[in-house]
């Protein structure tokens, strides 16, 4: 059994083209599963993912601030406790509103791929 504190796991920057700004940081909250990628993204002020899908279905649980999650579709403001289900294949971004910082548990299968599709 793994048991983890979310306080007290490292933050590491998390810079890759997928963001829209730098502020990002990540923390990996079960290393050791084998299934899943559990770990909470970290987003500055006004920062969010550009439009991507996965190849599996994603849950996000707002850990922190406020956010927004879109689809081409729509747009939700999100916040602390909510928990958003993005199904397999469905082009999607999140991120922080401009007055807040955003944070955000995401639960995947470790063999789902991520496809950008917004430059």
């Amino acid at each position: 059994m793994d048991v983890v504190r979310m306080d007290r796991v490292e933050k590491t920057p998390y810079q890759k083209p997928l963001f829209s700004g730098p502020e990002v940081t990540l923390q990996e909250l079960l290393p050791a599963s084998v299934a899943y990628r559990v770990n909470i993204v970290n987003f500055g002020k006004g920062v969010r993912n550009k439009f991507h899908y996965h190849s599996a279905e994603q849950i996000l649980i707002v850990t922190g601030g406020t956010g927004i999650v879109a689809t081409e579709d729509e747009e939700r403001v999100v916040t602390v406790g909510d928990i958003i289900r993005i199904p397999e294949g469905e082009k999607h971004w999140h991120g922080a509103t401009e007055e807040s910082e955003f944070s955000h548990i995401y639960i995947m299968h470790k063999e789902s791929s991520l496809t950008q599709t917004e430059d």
